[in-house]
């Protein structure tokens, strides 16, 4: 019996992409070889390179003048790509700080590259209630853009919103929402995401960078994180993570033929407010994130013990649950409700969270 896997990365997958990935692993297209053993500029490969493209690019709306680029350097090699391809030598850039992965990247290109300006916009209310304050997203003069992660994954904090920074590109990093709500790519100057939260698994990121500002990288830039040389080389300028590729193909089909991203937007609205729902009328539970600023994918909680965090753990794998805990830098627990995360696995959840309230009252 599969699990019910809130992990936050890795991600669960769709049980029917993992069934057609398992059926084809020993033999993809009558070829008598798995995907993760074929060249990667063999003709089968090339299908699925184009192919995932397009239908990203359906997915997402993704106007013309964008190239989509598929990478090996994850999340945090793109913390460094960002200020190597669009900040000169002396640039300044501004970092809307909201969370984790938002200071790790702001901390990566102000301690390397250049001058990052930090924008602390994650504010706690007297209530000690933490909501993100949109009027601290001012740019700097000069600035060569503008820096968002869209959901912190490990606070729980996602914007419902996108910030206005005028001529200014904007960076946004969607790692763990991508695909799981619309969103208008040309509000962007760049999009990038690694796929192990709600696309494929891990080793692959994609970025998605309007052409204009492609070009300009630093002469010391990798090539491996030049966007102007990966995009010339169509994504193959070296051997790629072909099965984190290849998974992604699936899923794209999968999200294609279950409506798009209009209806994973309603699922995933649905599951979230199950979930918050029971925990703001729980008192065993809490959240600290105000409403307007909650995430839909990863919903952080406390139990108001913390001293019964094991044993409810504990009891969680009993249930066939996992990846629970919280992250180490914030502790407490965490729930991941990315695409592949059903209805009924939320229902589970909140079922035993009120069984273990209850045996604890």
């Amino acid at each position: 019996m599969r699990a019910w896997n809130f992990t936050a990365g890795p991600c669960t997958l769709p049980l029917e992409v993992m069934e057609k990935a398992q059926k084809e692993f020993l033999d993809y297209a009558g070829m008598g070889a798995g995907v993760i053993e074929i060249s990667h500029r063999s003709p089968q490969f090339d299908a699925i390179a184009k192919g995932s493209e397009k239908l990203l690019r359906q997915l997402m709306s993704i106007p013309d003048n964008y190239k989509v680029i598929f990478l090996q350097s994850g999340g945090r090699g793109e913390f460094a790509a960002v200020p190597l391809n669009l900040m000169p030598e002396g640039g300044v850039a501004d970092y809307f700080v909201t969370g984790h992965w938002s200071r790790c990247a702001y901390k990566e290109c102000d301690e390397r590259f250049g001058r990052a300006v930090l924008h602390e916009c994650a504010v706690k209310d007297e209530n000690g209630i933490v909501h993100i304050d949109y009027s601290r997203m001012q740019v700097s003069e000069g600035a060569s853009y503008a820096y968002i992660c869209f959901n912190e994954t490990v606070n729980g904090i996602e914007f419902d919103r996108i910030p206005d920074t005028g001529r200014v590109p904007l960076v946004a990093d969607m790692s763990s929402d991508i695909l799981t709500r619309p969103v208008d790519v040309s509000k962007f100057g760049a999009i990038i995401f690694g796929v192990q939260k709600n696309v494929a698994p891990a080793g692959m990121v994609v970025a998605i960078v309007r052409e204009d500002l492609i070009g300009h990288a630093r002469k010391y830039c990798p090539s491996i994180l030049d966007w102007k040389v990966m995009s010339e080389h169509d994504s193959l300028y070296n051997t790629p993570c072909v099965f984190s590729w290849y998974m992604a193909n699936l899923v794209f089909e999968w999200i294609k033929n279950l409506g798009g991203v209009e209806e994973l937007e309603r699922r995933n609205i649905e599951k979230s407010q199950l979930l918050y729902k029971y925990i703001d009328s729980s008192t065993m539970y809490r959240n600290t994130i105000a409403p307007d600023s909650r995430s839909r994918v990863n919903v952080v909680f406390n139990l108001r013990d913390e001293a019964l965090n094991k044993e409810f753990l504990d009891g969680a794998a009993k249930h066939n649950m996992l990846g629970l805990k919280g992250h180490k830098v914030l502790g407490g627990m965490r729930a991941s409700l990315y695409n592949a995360m059903t209805l009924d696995g939320v229902k589970a959840l909140v079922a035993y969270m009120d069984e273990f309230a209850k045996a604890h009252a």
